[in-house]
């Protein structure tokens, strides 16, 4: 009887802070698309944002593993956050391959936003080469908005699910918490918890 080609899934983004979109759209990829697991990467050094412009990447680590804790089907991963340089998802998906073996399906979870500039990203050729794409869809975008900026080769490596959740945002989080406005039923409890205790984001504008 042949082995088993596990199916795992990526989520990757720098849960500045991690909330119940993110956690929904794992758990809906995972269960469409029958992940064995999903494993959580906090983004270390995101080459799209200063270091001044994120929370610390141990605050970010610790908020994405309360709110991960009670799902026995995710994992968080320090890799990108103990790995030097920028973070890219080509590296990323590289470094689980060698560790997981070559045989190992991955899908790299994100929204559908990012995924419309997946042309900016290093070495795009190649990384559609060694995973496939689960884009997240939220309010205002779509299918049809993909296919009409991508080139083919890589629309056919994109799979897509509905959250809605996706409407929560961690930039709207991080200005309520600046307003003193509640975020509770956007986060996980934990999270919320772990940030007024540690202070996050009550004085650094956004």
């Amino acid at each position: 009887m042949a082995n088993k080609a596990y199916r795992y899934g990526i989520m990757g983004g720098t849960f500045d802070p991690i909330h119940y979109g993110h956690l929904v759209a794992a758990e809906a990829a995972r269960s469409k698309f029958n992940l064995d697991k999903v494993i959580f990467v906090p983004s270390g050094r995101p080459p799209h944002k200063s270091s001044t412009e994120i929370t610390s990447p141990e605050h970010r680590y610790l908020m994405t593993v309360l709110a991960t804790i009670t799902n026995k089907y995710f994992e968080v991963s320090r890799l990108e956050l103990d790995r030097s340089g920028y973070s890219y998802a080509i590296d990323t998906v590289r470094q689980f391959h060698q560790h997981y073996g070559a045989d190992i399906e991955l899908f790299f979870i994100t929204g559908i936003d990012a995924i419309m500039e997946i042309l900016t990203w290093k070495q795009v050729d190649e990384l559609i080469s060694e995973c496939q794409f689960i884009a997240a869809t939220r309010p205002g975008y779509g299918d049809q908005d993909v296919t009409k900026i991508l080139p083919e080769k890589i629309t056919k490596k994109i799979l897509s699910i509905s959250v809605p959740a996706l409407a929560i945002s961690s930039t709207d989080i991080r200005n309520r918490i600046i307003s003193n406005e509640p975020i509770k039923y956007l986060l996980p409890e934990q999270v919320e918890d772990y940030i007024y205790k540690h202070k996050i984001y009550h004085t650094a504008p956004y």
